[in-house]
């Protein structure tokens, strides 16, 4: 049977191609068709835009993704400031005609509060492994060159960026659609904590929030 397999990042280039067709069962067959020697540790698969695991088997015009660990762009948690022209450098691409970016800044009013200063804490490694896995996820939803995702630790004061996301790709409409999916999808997956500080309390606050 044939299937479309798709590249990205550090495999596109190391193959010099980005889309071919195979004549494969299985995910497990996919890479020792590609003859492209070792298998990268970390490497994940998804199968019609749903990761897979390997010994899932394939049909006939199944479309598969593989998505190295980091997948293009950096993905950082970090005590220091944030720098929306350093964040967009990491995406800038030759092949992009657009470049999005997303900031997250703390508010002075939540829930009708007022908010002296913000603590953010991590599990650093594990949420920059994460980060990386939803940008993969997200190449191979929409068509893009590069994305990066700064995120903040530690005390935050008002008006400062906690969080910084720029996507480069070829067309807005797939830029402007990954950015807004990636803070979505970060908030709901990336293993943050953050605790609201008022005037009189504090309060941890829940994902997605």
């Amino acid at each position: 049977m044939t299937v479309v397999v798709r590249l990205f990042a550090g495999l596109r280039e190391r193959a010099g191609w980005s889309q071919r067709e195979l004549d494969v069962a299985s995910v497990a067959e996919v890479w020792q068709a590609l003859e492209l020697g070792d298998e990268p540790e970390g490497l994940l698969y998804a199968v019609n835009r749903e990761y897979a695991d390997r010994g899932q088997e394939l049909h006939d015009g199944d479309e598969v993704a593989l998505i190295p660990p980091v997948s293009g762009g950096a993905f950082r948690v970090t005590e220091a400031p944030l720098s929306l022209e350093a964040v967009a450098a990491e995406v800038a691409d030759e092949r992009a005609g657009a470049v999005a970016t997303f900031a997250g800044t703390v508010r002075r009013q939540s829930r009708g509060r007022e908010v002296t200063h913000l603590e953010y804490e991590a599990y650093a490694e594990m949420a920059e492994d994460v980060m990386a896995r939803l940008a993969g996820d997200l190449e191979a939803r929409h068509d893009l060159c590069s994305i990066a995702i700064h995120h903040r630790v530690g005390r935050l004061e008002v008006g400062e960026a906690s969080v910084l996301i720029a996507v480069s790709a070829p067309h807005r409409q797939d830029a402007l659609a990954a950015c807004k999916d990636a803070i979505d999808r970060l908030k709901e997956t990336v293993p943050l904590w953050k605790k609201e500080v008022y005037e009189g309390g504090e309060e941890w606050v829940g994902r997605g929030s």
